[in-house]
């Protein structure tokens, strides 16, 4: 084991653990090929529309005002699929109804004054997609220069149709999941982001709807804490 690899993995069981403290029912779900994912993301997936630029530079992130959407989403009234992706060890969950598409990564260009983990603006096809830093965004505590450094980040998977997209390294597959598959998220104080964790993967599920309004307000992980 490298020692790359074997600090990815003390990363992941240390997030993880602040986040679940039950232990993990292994369970069989059924996996698919991630080339049929991305056979079905091509062209025929609309480009998401940019969305409104973040708070203005300079203004004060107001950690108390974050609005996240209150309507219960598609995939928590029954069996939905969801797609896995690596970011810095860690296995991430999104939801299919809530996939914008997936992009290869193209050059970004920073904008002064954004969030450490705003890498920038990505153009694809005359749109501007803005880039998520996921590692950072995600674990602001664990990134270091050394983690920053061995990052290779390859696709961007966008939310939704809301122009924001999260880096990732690699896809790992996509699965079926049934509602007893997720411990959902109980309270709705702490990491509005985080919908539940997947029990079979011990890998966060993301809220989308929550995390493009965290976006939208230039905020932090730890920022809605």
């Amino acid at each position: 084991m490298s020692k790359n690899q074997f600090a990815n993995e003390k990363v992941m069981e240390e997030y993880l653990s602040a986040l679940l403290t039950e232990d993990a029912v292994i369970e069989q779900v059924q996996r698919q090929a991630v080339a049929r994912l991305l056979e079905e993301a091509k062209p025929h997936i609309p480009v998401p529309p940019p969305a409104p630029a973040l708070q203005d530079e300079g203004a004060t992130a107001d950690t108390t005002s974050v609005s996240v959407p209150d309507e219960e989403p598609e995939y928590r009234k029954g069996k939905f699929q969801a797609l896995y992706f690596e970011v810095a060890g860690l296995i991430l969950a999104v939801p299919l109804t809530e996939l914008g598409g997936i992009h290869k990564m193209d050059k970004t260009s920073p904008l002064i004054g954004k969030p450490d983990w705003f890498k920038g603006v990505m153009l694809h096809r005359d749109e501007k997609l803005k880039v998520v830093d996921t590692a950072q965004w995600v674990m602001p505590e664990k990134y270091t220069e050394t983690l920053a450094e061995s990052l290779n980040y390859q696709y961007l998977i966008m939310l939704e149709n809301s122009g924001w997209g999260l880096c990732c390294e690699s896809l790992v597959n996509t699965v079926t999941l049934h509602q007893d598959d997720v411990k959902w998220r109980e309270s709705h104080g702490k990491r509005p982001w985080l919908a539940g964790l997947v029990k079979e993967k011990m890998c966060a599920l993301i809220d989308v709807g929550a995390l493009v309004a965290l976006l939208e307000q230039g905020l932090g992980s730890k920022d809605a804490d």
